[in-house]
């Protein structure tokens, strides 16, 4: 079996893709099952708490040491210093200019922090931080050739005794957090989401007696959430407030670290330049658009489609990044296909 290691997970395919029906995802999600021959019934089950996702291509990291969250609390944007054992938190790496450069599931177990990423991520992170080290007591591994990812459908943290596990808090509001999104009425309550960190040899039998759910069905989940996903609703310029991100990754009083300024900056004096919102797609045709198609009004382009899913009930979705100033009541085109756009971020 091969596992992913720093040359990417191109290189990887998951043993359970050896299980009838599995038909292997592509780009970011190669390398695991995209479905399991029926999308909409996956999605189904995730719904109602029952199927789990292979989840073993996203990279695994854990960092040692007595100063470990201190350390982590002083170069990111999240607030760690104090994190009690088996308490998730979602954190971010910034650009000295405040752009998004890497998104952190993290979890501590009392000895050891646990950080999941995206697939292939993991070098790039564990170079940056080890660059960051100092003189402090801290140890940073890539343990992702040796541990790997289920997702759940649970909204609970993981109990002593169970393996490490991250607990999604999109869209719960953090401690001096701040939301660009309703607080009520969001749609990512009804989405509960989980990744558990599980030894790749115990990767079968953990799955072994649960119906599963592809990728597909997982993201779908994910885009009628609103929730951002790094490399898909990011580029290169992205900020957090852009995709509502400071609710549940960002404390805005703690102390310096890399990026702070800009957070800052447009927090307490301006808006973001671009707006994340939710849209849904024409579904009279059989054929999707593209994922980074251009988003356009009366033939002017004012963003990206970052995401796009077929959902079980309310059909073709997505989510796309528009300049701020885009009209809310106008129609947009995404690949000549229709679309009506909901809110997230303000104007």
């Amino acid at each position: 079996m091969t596992t992913p290691t720093s040359t990417g997970p191109e290189t990887y395919r998951s043993p359970l893709l050896d299980r009838p029906g599995a038909v292997a995802g592509d780009r970011e999600d190669a390398g695991v099952a995209a479905h399991h021959g029926d999308p909409l019934r996956e999605q189904r089950l995730l719904v109602e708490g029952l199927a789990a996702v292979d989840l073993s291509h996203r990279g695994v990291v854990t960092v040692t040491g007595p100063d470990r969250l201190t350390w982590l609390h002083s170069i990111t944007t999240q607030h760690v210093s104090t994190l009690a054992a088996r308490t998730s938190a979602e954190d971010l790496v910034l650009s000295p200019k405040g752009h998004v450069e890497h998104a952190l599931h993290l979890v501590d177990d009392g000895e050891t922090t646990w950080i999941t990423v995206e697939p292939g991520t993991a070098p790039a992170l564990v170079a940056w931080l080890r660059s960051m080290q100092f003189m402090l007591r801290v140890e940073v591994t890539d343990v992702t050739d040796r541990y790997a990812v289920v997702g759940e459908p649970i909204r609970s943290e993981g109990a002593e005794g169970e393996p490490p596990t991250w607990c999604d808090p999109w869209p719960l509001m953090g401690p001096d957090s701040a939301p660009y999104g309703p607080i009520v009425g969001h749609p990512g309550e009804e989405r509960a989401w989980r990744e558990v960190i599980v030894p790749r040899g115990e990767l079968v039998a953990r799955m072994s007696d649960r119906p599963l759910a592809g990728t597909w069905a997982a993201e779908t989940l994910r885009v009628a959430a609103w929730r951002p996903r790094l490399g898909f609703e990011t580029d290169h310029r992205t900020i957090a407030h852009e995709l509502d991100w400071l609710r549940t990754a960002v404390h805005l009083h703690k102390g310096c670290y890399r990026g702070q300024e800009t957070v800052a900056r447009v927090h307490n004096l301006g808006r973001p330049p671009r707006r994340l919102a939710f849209v849904h797609l024409d579904g009279s045709g059989h054929v999707l658009p593209e994922r980074d198609a251009a988003v356009e009004v009366e033939g002017r382009v004012v963003g990206r489609l970052t995401s796009v899913a077929r959902h079980h009930e309310d059909g073709p979705i997505g989510l796309v990044v528009l300049k701020r100033n885009t009209p809310t009541d106008v129609d947009l085109t995404i690949s000549g296909i229709s679309a009506s756009q909901q809110e997230i971020v303000p104007r």
